[in-house]
């Protein structure tokens, strides 16, 4: 299928795939990114900003309300995507505030922290741990513990498994679900098709993942730590079903399909989608692309049967 139309004249708004990365900094990739922000999300019941307890400091969390309800609420942990190098609660406060309203469930964000500032592992082992306070404070954030999701897009994708895997291995939070969105899931992206066909992107191009992946990790590009790239997980038994959302023309593709090939292999209960048509980040664009809309609709539903 070729490119979906409707995102021809917003990649036209976009800066050449040629610009030469190695002249941009994490703070100049930051400062861009933040400008996609909407500040005219979704209205949801209440929105709150806390800091919880982190590994070495405080965490940021925002918590999204749907509605005010004394029931104990299901809870989606949401991890945004950036290449762990850039995003920020406000570049998803849009997503977040959608997936409050349409799954029913509470949102918490996470501000973990980014690289190259703190590398690998830092923004995983944030992400755990602000999951396993959530899991430990249930009662008092009237949520169910024991309808716990985890959920993100690109890198965030990526620490959604991670932490899936770490609650596996470590006795941790009884999680029910987990969303995976176009993720990132090796670090040795190289080896996929997809990889070489969309070297070029739209939107996320093959150097760019480079750069993302070697502020992350540094100079050890083949990482064979799962915490950093859970398709290399000697076993991915026991883990809770998956829902691995793909998009024809991302780099990911590939691996994102592999990782939902290998969760069903292992016996881990996965339903895949790759939405023809459709890029990296497709969920940026829901308000201008039909498809994009549709297709996080899909996430959506599933995250809230995966709930129920």
């Amino acid at each position: 299928m070729p490119l979906d139309p409707a995102l021809e004249p917003l990649l036209a708004l976009l800066p050449s795939s040629g610009e030469d990365l190695s002249l941009i900094t994490p703070e100049m990739m930051r400062a861009n990114y933040e400008l996609m922000a909407d500040p005219n999300g979704p209205a949801v019941a209440s929105v709150e900003d806390l800091n919880i307890p982190g590994p070495e400091s405080e965490i940021p969390v925002r918590v999204y309300r749907p509605d005010e309800t004394t029931a104990l609420a299901p809870v989606i942990m949401f991890f945004h995507g950036g290449g762990w190098v850039i995003g920020s609660l406000e570049t998803h406060d849009e997503v977040a505030r959608a997936m409050a309203n349409e799954t029913g469930a509470v949102v918490i964000a996470v501000d973990y922290r980014l690289a190259p500032e703190h590398p690998y592992p830092a923004a995983a082992d944030d992400c755990y741990a602000a999951t396993c306070w959530v899991a430990d404070h249930a009662d008092t954030l009237k949520v169910d513990a024991q309808r716990l999701a985890v959920a993100g897009d690109s890198a965030g994708g990526n620490l959604a498994a991670v932490v899936a895997l770490m609650a596996r291995d470590k006795d941790g939070p009884a999680i029910a679900f987990q969303s995976l969105i176009y993720p990132a899931v090796d670090m040795d992206s190289d080896r996929w098709p997809s990889m070489a066909a969309n070297a070029e992107g739209p939107l996320l191009t093959r150097d760019a993942m480079h750069w993302f992946c070697q502020h992350y990790v540094g100079q050890q590009k083949l990482i064979d730590d799962p915490y950093a790239a859970p398709l290399r997980a000697d076993s991915l038994a026991g883990l809770p079903p998956a829902h691995v959302t793909t998009a024809q023309y991302d780099p990911l593709c590939d691996e994102g399909l592999a990782y939902a090939e290998a969760l069903t292999a292992a016996g881990t209960a996965c339903e895949v989608e790759c939405f023809d048509g459709l890029i990296h980040g497709f969920m940026s664009f829901v308000a201008v692309v039909p498809a994009a809309a549709v297709a996080q609709q899909k996430i959506f539903s599933a995250l809230k049967a995966g709930l129920a």
